[in-house]
């Protein structure tokens, strides 16, 4: 066995952001770049003789970068890894099998969202025990061995053969080519009511779109609804996973899944639609000419738990990022549970996972999950809509408006502002922290300041504070308005703004959300100068 030892030097870009290590392919492709930042998570945990989970979401370098990691690990000891065949696994499925498994952690290969090919992204996070992402004392002592790391450990030895299931032996470490999928769907089959679902499917009255982009759901995606559920061949489009995600954007947004878009707003549109991401852990929920918001969707879900056999026996409690709509807070309230507001990053959510303060959460961002993986997951979701309108025998549309009319309706919008200037959106950010203390009490139109504040998180399990964490104006009505950089994307900086307002009166729920919250996009593009700062004259995506 030749293991050979590598000089290398820092790069000082290897920070982990909220969904790990982000960057072009390009930059992942400059010698040593991968290779320091593995290194650094071998030399960071004690992963000698155990168990690590491997794979990706099928886009552009996936398959090189595995062969790269098995070398590293085999140098480095670790004592088997289980990597999901053709070099894939959907980031909720690789979820599930480190759990199934009991494995020491696991290293998922995706940049989400992101577009991807030779001039797109690439994406390195590493996943703990618990199935969840690594949690920043992780992640911090990870990024402090990269700034400091001069060598790194590889076997010089054939590549492994990802696309044959099996058994292979690397120096001594054993590697098992996994079905990707099976553990998966065994899962969902102990959570919904399969037969039901297929009722629904089968019925020749109800009939689904799912749009996976030609990303990493898309076996998984066949083999559910078409397979194990009778739906027709052709309910999934877009579902063989291409390294550029056929030239697309894998976000399920209404902008770039345009194509389910059409077909759900056509004249011969389904019953349902949905779309899920790059690595399969968003979802986008669409009825016939209806779309459901992320907030929304969650809170229905909550709603609507005791219908689903995972969650008919009730709900420990509920949590959701800061920016998302509060509409499940009111949903938690009337059930007698918990809701926890916590930052933006799904690693919030373990702790409350594991010390089962809560069953199901989500994110605006189109991520809903629950105690079933430490991960969102798109598919989950879908399945959970599904096993819902096979209950209740209703629409999309009308279990919504249903919900809106018991609850009331949370009017909710985000706006990013894509590849800013970095250095214009920080300015941007820094300006408004320097307001907050002098807006409480300030009339603005129709609106009254009753906080502002930069939110702070002190987390209820374990004690550690996060600050920082988002720019919040709240009125005195009830509505707010969000402010946050985010940290998913590699080119320039992300502005998104979150706007909401509550709506009790059902006759006014049928106004559009951007009309309803005219006033307050006004508001929120006075207070920030975000044309000034941008020099964009309308946001890049609207949700």
């Amino acid at each position: 066995m030749n293991i050979k030892t590598i000089s290398t030097t820092p790069f000082g870009d290897q920070k982990p952001g909220t969904s790990g290590l982000r960057k072009s392919v390009k930059v992942f492709q400059s010698p040593h770049y991968l290779e320091n930042f593995v290194q650094s998570i071998f030399d960071t945990l004690n992963c000698q003789g155990q168990t690590l989970v491997l794979g990706g979401d099928g886009r552009y370098y996936n398959r090189q970068a595995i062969q790269t990691i098995l070398k590293m690990a085999a140098a480095n000891g670790v004592g088997r890894i289980l990597v999901g065949q053709g070099g894939i696994l959907s980031t909720p499925a690789a979820s599930c099998v480190i759990r199934e498994n009991k494995a020491f952690g696991g290293i998922i290969l995706s940049a989400s969202h992101n577009p991807g090919g030779s001039d797109g992204d690439f994406g390195i996070k590493y996943n703990v025990t618990n199935g969840g992402p690594a949690p920043e004392k992780v992640t911090e002592a990870i990024y402090a061995r990269t700034r400091v790391i001069d060598s790194y450990k590889i076997l010089e030895a054939a590549d492994i053969n990802l696309d044959r299931p099996g058994s292979f032996v690397l120096g001594t470490m054993d590697v098992e080519i996994i079905d990707p999928v099976a553990p998966y769907v065994k899962l969902m089959e102990s959570l919904f009511d399969f037969d039901r679902i297929s009722a629904l499917l089968t019925s020749g009255k109800f009939r689904m779109c799912m749009d996976s982009l030609h990303a990493v759901t898309g076996p998984y995606a066949k083999a559910i609804f078409e397979q194990r559920l009778g739906a027709p061949a052709g309910t999934v489009i877009n579902g063989v996973p291409l390294e550029d995600f056929g030239g697309g954007h894998p976000d399920p947004n209404l902008v770039y899944a345009r194509e389910l878009v059409d077909i759900l707003y056509g004249d011969k549109a389904p019953d349902f639609g949905a779309a899920s991401d790059g690595d399969g852990d968003r979802n986008m929920i669409l009825g016939r000419k209806f779309f459901v918001t992320p907030s929304d969707s969650l809170a229905i879900l909550t709603a609507n738990a005791h219908l689903v056999p995972g969650y008919q026996d009730g709900l420990a409690g509920v949590a959701r990022s800061m920016p998302t709509s509060a509409a499940v807070d009111r949903v938690a309230s009337q059930l007698g549970i918990d809701c926890y507001e916590t930052p933006t990053g799904w690693k919030f959510f373990g702790n409350l996972l594991d010390a089962g303060k809560i069953t199901l959460c989500g994110e605006e961002s189109f991520g809903t999950g629950s105690n079933h993986v430490r991960e969102k997951d798109g598919l989950w979701a879908v399945l959970f809509w599904l096993n819902i309108l096979a209950a209740r025998g209703e629409s999309v549309e009308q279990i919504v408006r249903n919900h809106w009319q018991k609850y009331g309706r949370n009017f909710y919008s985000r706006h990013d502002y894509e590849e800013v200037d970095a250095a214009r959106a920080n300015e941007m950010v820094e300006r408004l922290r320097s307001l907050l203390q002098d807006l409480k009490g300030k009339p603005f139109g129709n609106y009254q300041v009753a906080y502002s504040d930069d939110f702070s998180y002190t987390d209820p399990i374990d004690g550690s504070v996060s600050q920082k964490q988002g720019i919040r104006i709240g009125f005195t009505d009830g509505s707010r308005i969000i402010f946050r950089l985010s940290g998913t994307g590699t080119k320039g900086a992300t502005v998104r703004v979150y706007l909401e307002s509550y709506e009790p009166d059902p006759n006014k729920h049928n106004l559009d959300p951007q009309a309803a919250l005219a006033p307050l996009i006004g508001i929120a593009q006075g207070i920030a100068q975000i044309k000034e700062f941008t020099g964009r004259e309308a946001p890049t995506v609207i949700t």
